[in-house]
């Protein structure tokens, strides 16, 4: 048989509960990342009418190095960096596209990657081509981070320390010590990798995100994507300048890939611009989260402080099939398993977006109460 291997693979995810399939999209939004509902939003979709009409080019035609570096890319890049109080940006397809590139081409040999356990998979991709070493340190300990700089040093170790974290963790709603790492990386000489995915249009002022106070440091680089809160496609890698002309001349992902499209660019400067004139959806947002932590609470959801709250139940068998009562019922409520969490945490992942309402959360609190019992 052709595909034996691949076969006797999926037979055993199937029987490990975390075989995964692709399904159309139903019932209420609780798994989405479009917190701020702007994916479906009527200025988001007015733009792109209006630069379609305008003869703005679908596809770009080409990297960004030969022909396909378009002047909707070039504006996003300066606007960005203006609001999030930076020297650069770089404009690229995806938020794992981005990390996967940034952690291939900004750490050199003899340099170590000090990375959060709980970090996402992009990063992974990205240390398994680096040509540093890369070591793990305790979720959110910031001391992990100081003890593992302090055993490399004395083991010999010259090179450059990066740090690599994520601002609010996509499966655990928790949030990073920034400050604490941030005083970290001055005292070791080291520069602060902060991915941002899930904290920008959300926190900060204007929607800037929890790095927003880090921001402009030469020894911080923040990636922005542009896939959630913001409502578009691609991810932003905000940080000096020299960050930008390394990737621009080193990063092969970025030199050998076809730009993303100049709409897609057009659409996440309007984002950036709807984030700032209305405040008023992060008001609501933050609203309906006040009334999740409440109303999810006898059900031992965690209170998160953030959109994204997690209801840990170890067992995939079990997570899985309590996922699927919930589905039935009309709430689009998703079971995730490992590899995306650590084995023994799969859990409901419930993300609260504009795409809900203080009435759905509600009849959620009691479609899940039923289905735990």
């Amino acid at each position: 048989m052709m595909f034996a291997d691949q076969d006797r693979d999926l037979a055993r995810l199937a029987a490990a509960d975390r075989y995964r399939s692709l399904r159309p999209r139903q019932g209420i939004d609780f798994a989405s990342n479009d917190y701020l509902g702007l994916a479906g939003s009527d200025r988001l979709r007015a733009a792109m009418v209006d630069a379609l009409g305008r003869g703005v080019a679908v596809g770009s035609g080409g990297s960004r190095l030969l022909r396909g570096n378009a002047p909707e890319h070039e504006a996003l890049e300066a606007e960005a960096a203006q609001f999030f109080g930076t020297e650069a940006a770089l404009f690229l397809a995806s938020g794992y596209a981005a990390n996967t590139i940034l952690f291939a081409t900004l750490p050199q040999r003899g340099d170590l990657i000090i990375h959060d356990a709980l970090i996402h998979a992009s990063a992974h991709e990205g240390m398994r081509l680096t040509r540093a070493t890369y070591v793990a340190a305790a979720h959110n300990d910031a001391d992990a981070f100081e003890d593992a700089i302090a055993r490399w040093r004395t083991g010999g170790g010259t090179g450059r320390v990066w740090i690599a974290v994520e601002s609010l963790y996509s499966m655990d709603g928790d949030q990073a010590p920034l400050a604490a790492l941030a005083e970290i990386a001055d005292r070791h000489d080291a520069i602060l990798l902060i991915d941002e995915a899930h904290a920008t249009g959300v926190f900060g002022p204007d929607g800037r995100g929890l790095a927003h106070t880090l921001d402009g440091r030469d020894n911080v680089i923040s990636l922005r994507t542009c896939g959630k809160a913001l409502g578009c496609e691609g991810a932003l890698l905000c940080g000096p300048s020299v960050m930008r002309e390394f990737i621009v001349n080193r990063g092969r992902g970025f030199i050998f890939s076809t730009a993303p499209s100049p709409l897609m660019a057009l659409a996440v400067s309007e984002a950036l611009r709807i984030i700032v004139d209305e405040p008023t959806r992060r008001d609501k947002l933050w609203a309906l989260i006040a009334v999740a932590e409440r109303v999810l609470a006898p059900y031992d959801v965690t209170a998160t402080g953030s959109q994204i709250l997690p209801l840990v139940l170890g067992d995939a068998a079990r997570t899985m099939r309590i996922a699927g009562a919930i589905q039935a019922a009309g709430f689009d409520v998703r079971g995730i398993r490992p590899p995306t969490v650590p084995k023994g945490g799969s859990r409901l992942r419930i993300s609260l977006t504009l795409n809900a309402t203080v009435a759905d959360i509600e009849a959620l609190a009691e479609v899940m109460g039923e289905a735990l019992r």
